[in-house]
């Protein structure tokens, strides 16, 4: 990217939140004057708790650290590439193995306060209610818009009846659990013992499945259908799909070995910190749409929280996502409308860092469009550009969410699994660094 950008060229962002906040820092980074538009706090969502942007909803964690995981390697290239948001992560992070979790206060605060004080950008706060009509727009209304906005793109792109729903996992008052009754440790012995474990015996386990089976779940309402995505099922859901479902789900206690019996328990139930000061738990994989009192029934026969607290209850709630491969280019430009470009969870990538780098693609793309150059398609080989190429690709089957995973890259040599991993990695790297020095005149900026 040689050009500067037209100083008359502004681009509107719709949504503060990771996506949306990735993009307004990135254009601000690139002299791109950026309108954000952001409906909290006058507006909110079922999902949200605050006006923060970048509020985390769903859990404190955004995934695996290790290159040769999906979400991993996709963090790598983001951090390559200088996103805005990993280096608030990574100044947010608290302890979580080999995965990146991060104190959801401290994160949504710092966001907040870089974006506010970055040049160039101006904060709106109101509703959106109609995609805007200037010429450069990123939509990165989250995967709960407005009904105005529903109504707005669906009268866009002729669609209605694209959604998931998307499970939230209960937060426990770390005060009161039961510590006795529990362990520290990660599985396989990898990490510095992040995760609090809950042992269950055979027996205990049968009776906890039982009464989750029976359970009253909170219905959906009469014009919604239920689509799960497969990677945040409500743990009822699971549990449903037969009596051993768990077993090897959230509830897998392979190498989660109790040292205090030289065991391996029937089944565990993990728990990891939510904030730094370790005040909060999150019940790890415990999405689930069970009924409040139910929730606090059905889980207090899991040792350990046979008295414990609720901060936050699980919840389930409508995300809504666009056709992504009937509408999309791969550089998360509108088919239809030349200037409008989707990020976030509403155009089809799922997960955290998934929609950071949405985010960052759509920003990259129409601060192009803003200097007169062409959008850039990002590299088949990297995981940012496997995974837009993904989600934009026409396909028969009904589309549904992806996140990142060594799926979508390109297939290697033959060899040991964890070799061809390593390849891939190595090719999306070296793929990635080729873009930044062949692309960018300027560094996306950190913040510092």
């Amino acid at each position: 990217m040689t050009a500067a950008p037209r100083r008359d060229v502004g681009v509107t962002v719709v949504g503060a939140g990771l996506a949306g906040s990735e993009a307004a820092l990135v254009l601000s980074a690139a002299g791109i004057p950026v309108d954000l538009v952001e409906m909290r706090p006058g507006v909110s969502s079922p999902a949200h708790l605050t006006s923060w942007f970048a509020e985390l909803v769903c859990s404190n964690s955004l995934g695996s650290e290790e290159s040769e995981s999906g979400k991993g390697l996709l963090k790598a290239e983001l951090r390559l590439l200088g996103s805005n948001l990993l280096f608030l992560a990574d100044r947010a992070r608290v302890p979580a193995g080999k995965a990146l979790a991060v104190d959801r206060e401290a994160f949504a605060r710092s966001v907040t306060d870089s974006v506010r004080t970055r040049p160039g950008i101006r904060v709106v706060e109101g509703e959106a209610r109609e995609i805007p009509g200037v010429p450069l727009v990123i939509l990165a209304c989250g995967p709960l818009p407005s009904e105005a906005m529903s109504s707005s793109i669906r009268s866009l792109l002729g669609d209605d009846g694209f959604y998931f729903y998307d499970a939230i996992s209960p937060i426990v008052d770390a005060s009161t659990i039961d510590f006795d009754a529990a362990y520290f440790a990660d599985r396989y012995g990898a990490g510095g013992g992040d995760y609090l474990n809950l042992p269950m015996s055979r027996e205990r386990y049968e009776t906890f499945l039982s009464e989750l089976l029976a359970a009253r779940v909170v219905p959906a309402r009469e014009f919604e259908q239920e689509r799960y995505f497969e990677s945040c099922m409500p743990i009822e859901a699971i549990a449903g799909r037969g009596p051993d479902t768990l077993l090897f789900g959230p509830l897998r206690p392979v190498g989660l070995r109790d040292p205090r019996t030289g065991r391996i328990p029937h089944a565990v139930v993990q728990l990891r910190k939510e904030n730094a000061a370790g005040t909060m738990y999150n019940i790890v994989g415990f999405q689930t749409r069970l009924a409040y009192p139910e929730q606090e029934r059905v889980f207090s026969l899991i040792p350990g929280l046979s008295r414990v607290k609720f901060l936050r209850h699980g919840s389930v709630h409508r995300n809504g996502f666009i056709d992504a491969p009937r509408h999309l280019h791969p550089w998360m430009e509108s088919r239809s409308r030349p200037g409008l470009f989707f990020a976030g969870q509403i155009s089809g990538v799922e997960g955290y860092v998934e929609s950071i780098a949405s985010g960052f693609v759509a920003a990259l793309s129409a601060a192009a469009v803003a200097m007169d150059e062409r959008p850039l398609t990002f590299p088949g080989e990297s995981m940012i550009g496997s995974l837009m190429r993904h989600i934009a690709t026409p396909r028969p089957a009904a589309f549904q969410p992806m996140n990142a995973n060594f799926g979508l890259l390109p297939e290697p040599a033959p060899g040991k699994k964890r070799e061809r991993r390593a390849r891939q990695a190595a090719a999306a790297l070296s793929a990635t660094a080729e873009l930044r020095r062949s692309f960018f005149k300027y560094n996306p900026l950190c913040v510092k």
